[in-house]
């Protein structure tokens, strides 16, 4: 008897993990995955911060920057694999005539060591109208970052309209980011 449980049990466990996997899939498929976690602060006002510059000849972020132009908030680090996928898609967008003028976006080096912020930017390029540091994650945990790379779409009056889990890709960009900009420039 003992040596039949010894076959039954790993069969018996493994048939309820491939069952599991199965149904995480089947609600995947149906939009309930765990990067689209909805946030609790869309429709509110941005969270009170003043951060300082992470590069000395841009402009630090506080709140009072956020109200009068659309702007994207995007939390990065240079130590962030999908950070560095999501970048050469930031600097395409803001060379698009389309968004010039109508968005303004904004870099927060989020839990980094200075130097590898700045270094990790002379090297990919800044697209960034302004970029700050949050070394100790305090902003981000204002905003609810769950990690990076995130970005935040605030609109003129300073209120987040639209959360980015995960790195942006280009149907992100085209088929959710920019109807929204155009949408809020209004």
């Amino acid at each position: 008897m003992p040596k039949r449980w010894t076959t039954v049990l790993p069969l018996a466990v493994f048939a309820v993990l491939v069952a599991f996997f199965g149904w995480r899939l089947v609600l995947i498929t149906r939009g309930d995955a765990p990067n689209m976690i909805p946030s609790v602060m869309i429709d509110k006002p941005a969270p009170g911060f003043d951060l300082p510059p992470l590069v000395l000849d841009r402009p630090g972020l506080k709140t009072a920057d956020l109200g009068g132009k659309v702007t994207l908030i995007n939390f990065f680090s240079s130590w962030c694999i999908p950070c560095r996928a999501e970048h050469p898609l930031l600097v395409d967008l803001m060379n698009q005539s389309m968004v010039q003028g109508k968005l303004l976006l904004v870099g927060i080096d989020y839990k980094d060591r200075p130097e590898d912020g700045r270094g990790w930017l002379s090297r990919l390029g800044n697209p960034y109208q302004a970029i700050a540091m949050d070394r100790d994650g305090r902003v981000g945990i204002d905003f609810g970052v769950y990690g990076v790379p995130e970005s935040y779409l605030i609109d003129r009056q300073g209120r987040i309209r639209y959360k980015q889990v995960g790195p942006f890709t280009p149907d992100d960009i085209r088929e959710k980011l920019l109807p929204l900009v155009a949408e809020l420039n209004k």
